[in-house]
C-alpha cells in the first residue's frame, strides 16, 4: 500500500509526485519502457509540431498510453508571450481530439535566453494572465525568485515550479535556501498550495533533496532521458520521491556540533581499578 498521499492542481488529483518529460530519449520505445518504470501519471509533451514525429514519421503519442497517462502539454522552446500563447491553444485542441484530460491544463514556459534557457519573467506573467482568463490550468515554470513566484500565484498560476537550476544542466537545486522561502510564502496562507522542483535535476539525490525541502513534486526529463541506463534511472527517480516525501513527513533529526550517543550510557559494565 503506497503511503503517498493524494495531491490536486486545480482540478487534477493524482498520487505519484514524479512528473516525466519524453524528450531526448534514444527511441520512443525507451521513452515509453522508462515512462513505466518511473510510476509517473503524469507525461509532459512539447506541443511544437516538429517534436511530435520522429525521422521515421512515427508519432511520439503512439508510444504514450492516454488512458494510463495524463498528458500536460508544455510550450517548451518558446521564447515570447505570443508564441507560448498560441502553442498551448494548439495543445489543447490536440489533446481535446485524444478526449485526454490533459486538455485543460498547460506547462507554461516563456524563456528569456537561448544560452541559459532561464525563464522571461515578464512574458511568464503577460502569458499567465491571457491563458488563465482562457480557462487554462496553467502550472508557471519560473526562476527560484521568491518575489516572482509571488506574483505568479496572485495572477492565478495552479502551481508556481520554480527551477532547481538551469533546465537540462543536471546540478540539482542549487539555492535551497531560496526554494524554502518559496515554500514557505505560496504555502503560508494555503498549506495545500503545490510547489513543483522543475528542472536541473541529474540523480536521484536531487529529487530527495528537493522533496526534503517540502515540494509537492519533481518534473525532470534529461535526468532520466540522458542517463546510461534510462530504465534504471527512472525506477531510482521513483524511489527517490517517495524516500523524500516520507523522510519530509517523518521530521529529521536536528543538526548537532558534537556527538550524541545512540546507545544509553546507563548501566554501562566499566572496570574496576
Amino acid at each position: 500500500m503506497s503511503m503517498i498521499e493524494k495531491f490536486r492542481i486545480g482540478g487534477f488529483e493524482f498520487t505519484s509526485r514524479l512528473f516525466v518529460g519524453t524528450g531526448k530519449y534514444k527511441t520512443f520505445e525507451l521513452m515509453r519502457d522508462a515512462l513505466a518504470a518511473s510510476g509517473c501519471e503524469v507525461v509532459t509533451v512539447a506541443v511544437r509540431r516538429e517534436r511530435l514525429v520522429d525521422a521515421g514519421g512515427r508519432n511520439i503519442l503512439d508510444f504514450i498510453d492516454p488512458g494510463k497517462y495524463t498528458l500536460l502539454p508544455n510550450t517548451a522552446g518558446c521564447f515570447s508571450a505570443d508564441d507560448a500563447i498560441r502553442t498551448a491553444r494548439l495543445g489543447r485542441e490536440l489533446l481535446e481530439g485524444l478526449e485526454n484530460p490533459g486538455a485543460a491544463w498547460v506547462k507554461l514556459e516563456v524563456l528569456g535566453d537561448r544560452k541559459t534557457l532561464l525563464p522571461d519573467p515578464v512574458g511568464t506573467l503577460e502569458a499567465l494572465k491571457v491563458l488563465q482568463a482562457e480557462g487554462f490550468t496553467v502550472l508557471c515554470y519560473t526562476s527560484d525568485d521568491p518575489v516572482m513566484a509571488q506574483r505568479l500565484k496572485d495572477a492565478g498560476a495552479a502551481s508556481v515550479m520554480p527551477a532547481g537550476s538551469p533546465i537540462g544542466s543536471g546540478q540539482g537545486v542549487l539555492n535551497p535556501w531560496n526554494i524554502r522561502i518559496i515554500l514557505e510564502q505560496l504555502k503560508a496562507n494555503d498549506p495545500d498550495y503545490p510547489v513543483i522542483v522543475d528542472a536541473g535535476v541529474g540523480t536521484a539525490s536531487d529529487v530527495t533533496i528537493a522533496m526534503e525541502l517540502g515540494a509537492d513534486g519533481v518534473l525532470l526529463n534529461t535526468g532520466i532521458a540522458g542517463s546510461a541506463d534510462a530504465v534504471q534511472m527512472a525506477h531510482a527517480m521513483r524511489l527517490a520521491i517517495e524516500a523524500g516525501y516520507l523522510a519530509r513527513r517523518s521530521g529529521r533529526i536536528p543538526r548537532k556540533l558534537y556527538a550524541t550517543a545512540s546507545s544509553p550510557v546507563e548501566g554501562v559494565i566499566g572496570t574496576k581499578d
